[in-house]
Formats: structure tokens, C-alpha cells, sequence
């Protein structure tokens, strides 16, 4: 057996390939961004093509960093940007459209008829989800009514359907495996998580024929070998799960009611609640945490869609500030936010809000004003979208959180770190190996071929690197959550 796990993680903004030891080191990482597609106002797009050379591309360059072999490889896990969507040819293996990216907002007019038509009970019954764009089953059904010809070749069984991870594994593999996990299956709107089946009637009402779909795996488990003609010797792809189950995972949340934050381009807050599905009462989801060893276990996730995106924005899109660190050392030039509230529903407001409709905005804005005032409002309002979740998680879960992992790019802000603490009162736990979600699929796949042994021996890898304890007044916080909740009910519904 190799020595290392390869992982592929397939991110919104770019593809990255790290090595890991049995230790669970980092021994090489390579990274490429692509770019990014905004057709119209609320679309966002990526090229499928594009996803694959940079992936692929990051794949050898992390092995020949150090000089590795792809023998030295024991399994590839693959971990990926959930619900984004990517319709192929099975037979040229060509895209018949851009990937739909999870962000994009054109399918909301149809959510928004299917919940007048009653159907957003069906849909919550059986997949745990919310009816919203976000999810997968509304971007495929637009391609095949929008691309001339798609729905006939769809029909025909000549059409594939998968998300990043599905289109990865194919191209991995020469087009001879169309598989997907349960993770991303759960993901899609067209996944019973009860049954563990694609579902026959919201196949029907998406009018999505079964053709399409991806046969569904474990997260842990061998579901297909590299083809020889991308990689000198087959590797078994051993590992898949969405990038939230896989952070999950490798933040070794493996106990009942233990949770994290990731903070990427969006914000999502995961509880593990065990080997039985938990209902929100608060709009949260009910999602598919892995499933290992023929084990089912679940999650409630709540999905906040700008987080860190909230600080690209502000560096390039109004080109506040050049460098994403600056905004830390703004946001310390103040000692408070001195009443300016920004509500970054920038693809509107996710968990526990749901409102498609919002858009976002400064307020409190004087002729005092600045840059520091602007870039502090920005990094608070990531802390508050993650405050308002994981209150909605602790009434849904009945537990108090004593402790939260957190884990993604904004948590080497240590500003947004301790102001986080603070609002949630909670010890907030930041990991020495950041990279959970790429090392939480390493974890997945090397249990699957005996490189790791069992849970115990991960569980042994795990490190803190920065405990953040709350310090502030309870009056300042009480204040400063009033205001915010303020601002975003003046941002909801803001285009309808």
C-alpha cells in the first residue's frame, strides 16, 4: 500500500489537491482558481471543463512537489462544492451547458410556484430540505427546458447528471463509472434520505428522467479506479462527500451532537445528531452527515450563502481594500462598530431565514463613515449569520453548545474569531490542520482501504491550535445582536 492519501477538493472558487501522511500531515498542496461566470443578475456559472483541468492540473503538481509517484498513492478521496450541477453526454462526455453553481438564484420564480402549489412538504417529508434554488433538482430540470434538444437526448438515457463530485469521478475514471455518494445524493432535492433511493416522485414532479442519475455509494468505500491513461497506475477512489459532511468528518465530530463552522465562501454550521434524522422546527436542514460501514448518520446544517464571499466582495467587487487581511486590522482600529450593520444577502438570505428575496445593505451609514467602519461591519455580519443558525440548531437539537470547531480561510482572522466567540458565548476551537474538509475525505478514504484502521486511530490526529474564549459584556452583545436582527428584517423581501 502507498504511503499517502491524495485529496481532490473541488471548491467554489478553486481546485485544490493536498497530500497527507498517515499521521495526518499535509506533505503537499497545489492550488489553482478558476473563473467565475455571472451571465445575468443572480446567475453564477463555472465551466465543467475548466473545473477538470485545474483539478487534474493541481493533482500531478501535488504529487511532483515532493517528487511522489502515483504508486505511492494508497486511495484519492474527493471532496466537493455541493448541489452545483453539471449535465453531460455520456457518449462525448461533453457539458451541455455551464455547471449551475449551488449560489445561482434563476430557478426561484419555479421554487416559488411549486410552494403555491403545495408541494414543499412533499419535498421536505423525503429529502429533509428546504424548496429553494439552492439545491440541484431545479438547475437540472432548467437545462433540459432551456438547452435546444436536452430534454429529447435526456429521455433517450444519453444525458448524465451529476454534481462536482460525480463529474470528477467520471473523467477520473474515462467516463466508465457515473457514481455519486450519499452525501451529495442528499443534496440534489431528488434523494429520499429515508429510503436511501433516488425518489420516484419528486423525479416525476421535476420531470427529471432516472436515466440520468448517478448510482449512489458510501463515503467510505471503494467506488471506482483511475483510469491508466490519467494516472500511471489505478488508484482506488475510496472516499467521497460533500465539502460540509467531509469538514464534518475531519473535525472528528463523530459524537452525537457535536458541530462546527466552516467559513469559505459561504458559512455552514453542521451538528452530527446521530443514526436517526432530526426535524427542524426552525428552517434548517435535515441532511446526510456519511455514511460508513453501512451506518447512516445524519445532520441538521444550516447554510449562511456569503460569508467569506462577503470579503471577496469587498475586495473585488467595490475594491475596498486589496488584500483580505487588511479588513482584520481595520476591523481592530475601531473599539466598536459605532452603529454600522451590514447585511450580506448578496444571493439572498439562507438558513434560518430561507428569504430569496433579500438583498444586501449597509445601514447606519453617517458622513463619518469609513473604510475600517465598512470592512468591521462585513466581518461582524459573518459572526451574526452563524450566531442566528446555531441558535436555531440548539432549539431544534434541545442541547446548549459548549463548544464549536471551526475550520476554513476566515478563521485565520482572529479579529472575526474572538468577535464570533463573543456573540455565540460558546469556546470556539480552531484546528492546527485547517484543512478539514480536504482531510475529513482523506479520513473517509484511508479508513476504506485499512491505511487508517478505525474512528479511534483519526480521532488520535486530532490538534487544537487556538482556543477562543467569549469576553464581552452581555450588554454590548445583547445591543449589537438587537440592531442586527433590525437590519435584516429591513433587507428582507427587498425585490419582491
Amino acid at each position: 500500500m502507498g504511503a499517502y492519501i491524495l485529496a481532490l477538493d473541488q471548491g467554489t472558487t478553486s481546485s485544490r489537491a493536498i497530500v497527507f501522511d498517515k499521521e495526518g500531515h499535509i506533505v503537499s498542496v497545489a492550488q489553482k482558481d478558476f473563473k467565475q461566470f455571472f451571465p445575468r443578475a443572480g446567475w453564477v456559472e463555472h465551466d465543467p471543463q475548466e473545473i477538470w483541468a485545474t483539478q487534474s492540473a493541481v493533482m500531478i503538481e501535488a504529487l511532483t512537489q515532493e517528487g511522489l509517484k502515483a504508486a505511492d498513492i494508497a486511495a484519492i478521496g474527493i471532496t466537493n462544492q455541493r448541489e452545483t450541477t453539471i449535465v453531460w453526454d455520456r457518449e462525448t462526455g461533453k457539458p451541455l451547458h455551464r455547471a449551475i453553481v449551488w449560489q445561482d438564484r434563476r430557478t426561484a420564480p419555479y421554487c416559488d410556484q411549486l410552494k403555491e402549489a403545495g408541494h414543499a412538504e412533499l419535498i421536505r417529508e423525503k429529502t429533509g430540505l428546504i424548496l429553494d434554488a439552492y439545491f440541484s433538482a431545479t438547475k437540472v430540470r432548467w437545462i433540459l427546458e432551456e438547452v435546444p434538444g436536452a430534454r429529447e437526448a435526456a429521455e433517450a438515457g444519453k444525458l448524465a447528471f451529476g454534481t462536482v463530485d460525480s463529474w470528477l469521478i467520471w473523467k477520473l475514471t474515462g467516463g466508465r463509472r457515473h457514481v455519486t455518494d450519499v452525501t451529495n445524493a442528499s443534496r440534489t432535492m431528488l434523494f429520499n434520505i429515508h429510503t436511501l433511493k433516488w425518489d420516484e416522485e419528486l423525479l416525476a414532479l421535476f420531470d427529471i428522467p432516472a436515466a440520468m442519475l448517478p448510482e449512489v455509494a458510501e463515503s467510505s468505500a471503494v467506488v471506482a479506479e483511475t483510469s491508466g491513461d490519467i494516472l500511471s497506475t489505478k488508484i482506488p477512489i475510496a472516499g467521497v462527500a460533500g465539502d460540509q459532511q467531509a469538514a464534518l468528518f475531519g473535525q472528528l465530530c463523530t459524537g452525537k451532537g457535536m458541530a462546527k463552522t466552516t467559513y469559505g465562501t459561504g458559512c455552514f454550521l453542521v451538528m452530527q445528531t446521530g443514526e436517526q434524522p432530526v426535524r427542524s422546527a426552525n428552517k434548517l436542514l435535515t441532511t446526510i452527515a456519511w455514511q460508513v460501514g453501512g451506518k447512516v448518520h445524519y445532520a441538521l446544517e444550516g447554510s449562511v450563502f456569503i460569508g467569506g464571499a462577503a470579503v471577496q466582495w469587498l475586495r473585488d467587487g467595490i475594491q475596498l481594500v486589496e488584500h483580505a487581511s487588511e479588513t482584520e486590522d481595520l476591523a481592530n482600529s475601531l473599539t466598536d462598530n459605532e452603529g454600522v450593520y451590514f447585511v450580506p444577502a448578496l444571493s439572498g438570505l439562507g438558513a434560518p431565514h430561507w428569504d430569496q428575496d433579500a438583498r444586501g445593505a449597509f445601514f447606519g451609514l453617517t458622513r463619518g463613515t469609513t473604510q475600517a467602519h465598512m470592512a468591521r461591519a462585513t466581518l461582524e455580519a459573518i459572526a451574526y449569520q452563524v450566531h442566528d443558525v446555531l441558535k436555531a440548531m440548539e432549539q431544534d437539537s434541545g442541547a446548549e453548545t459548549k463548544e464549536l470547531r471551526v475550520d476554513g480561510g476566515a478563521t485565520a482572522n482572529n479579529f472575526l474569531m474572538q468577535f464570533q466567540a463573543d456573540i455565540l458565548g460558546c469556546t470556539l476551537r480552531r484546528p492546527k490542520i485547517t484543512e478539514t474538509t480536504a482531510i475529513g475525505v482523506a479520513f473517509l478514504a484511508g479508513l476504506a482501504v485499512g491505511f487508517w484502521k478505525d474512528e479511534e486511530e483519526i480521532r488520535a490526529l486530532w490538534e487544537s491550535d487556538r482556543d477562543f474564549q467569549p469576553k464581552a459584556d452581555g450588554d454590548q452583545v445583547a445591543k449589537n445582536l438587537r440592531f442586527w436582527h433590525k437590519a435584516v428584517d429591513r433587507a428582507k423581501n427587498w425585490t419582491n
